[in-house]
């Protein structure tokens, strides 16, 4: 949790993370519409170099993820893939970095007729943090 001295973050980059493909949304907490930037098909460490030119671009105050699991709450090899990938944002560009729980952030996407799921999918987890957080 946010100490009560610290600032909660004013610009946000969210991750809608997978194993090919990584969603990604823009949004500022005085704006609170999260903005889709696309996705990026890359996977391994040729994923860093886009995620590097977004944070470059945006220069957030901190980074969310969206955490998969299952309906019942019950973690999944995902989960563990998309803690890892938490992980090692924070070591590499030494940003805060939240985790959301994203269930049906993908489904929820593509129900409301996205073109690119996991770029809404990153505005949904956004928009998920904002709620989240005061």
């Amino acid at each position: 949790m946010t100490h009560p001295t610290q600032a909660l973050p004013q610009t946000v980059l969210a991750f809608d993370i997978g194993q090919k493909r990584i969603g990604v949304a823009f949004g500022s907490r005085m704006l609170g519409q999260p903005q889709p930037q696309g996705t990026e098909n890359a996977q391994g460490e040729a994923r860093w170099p886009h995620i590097q030119r977004h944070i470059q671009e945006w220069q957030p105050d901190a980074l969310v993820v969206g955490v998969p699991f299952h309906p019942d709450g019950a973690e999944h090899e995902n989960t563990r893939f998309a803690r890892n990938f938490a992980r090692q944002l924070r070591q590499r560009f030494g940003l805060p970095v939240f985790e959301v729980d994203e269930r049906y952030s993908t489904t929820a996407a593509l129900s409301e007729g996205a073109r690119d799921a996991d770029a809404a999918a990153a505005c949904i987890i956004l928009q998920q943090y904002f709620q989240q957080s005061p």
